[in-house]
């Protein structure tokens, strides 16, 4: 980043341009939109007043792609973190996918967090321009945790305002990806309104990918459908994996499904997973209570 040559501002030029600029936005006035009055909004990101920057962002976000090369220069190659983060932020205001992948490659490779977190906003405020790029952090085997993290956020920000978008990587050969999907949709889901709806949770229960197995019996317990919701959770009980099994029974409970407790009492009788065995009788505890009371 050191060969990127940026200018600052004094703290008393940054407080003339956010006031300018501010009234401008408040007149409904247009915000110069050449090169150089880019560059000296966008070097007024790195004033040190938080208010500051965002009324120069709303400027810049005003302008709109006209600034989108100056701030994805900004943010990739310069010095000072605040600058990078106000840039990322002020990219999701534009929304641009132009700056698609200087977002995705920042987002890769900028260590601080709060960057990470601004680049993968600004992706997600692009809705399905954007799943591609979110899609191949996920399959990425070196992205790291909190990356996965960012990354499903942004899936569930763009699932709720378009799911069909999210609907078509059920289907993906990449387990990874329908992971993210199912868990993206989650609350598009739990309302069931359509049978394409519970068609999509069926077959994420038959699912070769236990993680994905499990991802579905959690939704189910959160349905208010309970008995369709019992009707699918009894087999998976019997799941060859421990974590669907375990997840299965915390779902029959939440669902308050007293008339589980048999098909509860005859797999902990053949459990062997002791983990699953103590979430397994804490159901059935839980569910006796439930239909004494």
């Amino acid at each position: 980043m050191n060969d990127f040559a940026e200018t600052q501002l004094s703290q008393e030029e940054a407080l003339d341009l956010a006031n300018h600029l501010k009234e401008k936005l408040r007149a409904g006035l247009p915000i110069d939109a050449d090169p150089d009055s880019i560059a000296i909004m966008v070097a007024g990101l790195g004033d040190p007043r938080g208010l500051l920057r965002r009324q120069i962002s709303e400027g810049l976000g005003s302008v709109g792609k006209a600034a989108v090369p100056a701030l994805c220069q900004a943010m990739r190659r310069s010095d000072q973190v605040t600058v990078r983060r106000a840039a990322a932020k002020t990219l999701t205001l534009i929304a641009d996918r132009n700056s698609l992948p200087d977002l995705l490659t920042t987002f890769l490779t900028d260590t601080d967090s709060v960057v990470q977190g601004s680049t993968m906003g600004a992706m997600a405020s692009m809705g399905k321009e954007s799943i591609g790029a979110i899609f191949s952090i996920v399959e990425n085997v070196d992205s790291t945790e909190m990356q996965i993290g960012l990354a499903n956020w942004a899936l569930t920000i763009i699932g709720d305002r378009d799911p069909e978008t999210l609907k078509a990587a059920l289907l993906s050969n990449n387990s990874k990806v329908r992971k993210a999907a199912i868990s993206a949709l989650a609350s598009q889901i739990q309302s069931l309104n359509s049978q394409e709806d519970r068609d999509l949770l069926q077959k994420a229960l038959q699912d070769s990918c236990a993680e994905i197995r499990s991802e579905a019996v959690i939704l189910l317990g959160n349905l208010e459908d309970s008995e369709w919701a019992l009707f699918l959770l009894s087999p998976a009980l019997s799941d060859q994996e421990s974590l669907v099994r375990k997840n299965t029974a915390l779902s029959l409970m939440k669902l308050g499904c007293s008339s589980s407790i048999p098909n509860l009492q005859k797999q902990l009788e053949s459990e062997s997973d002791p983990a699953v065995r103590k979430v397994l009788q804490l159901a059935i505890d839980r569910l006796q209570k439930f239909a004494e009371t």
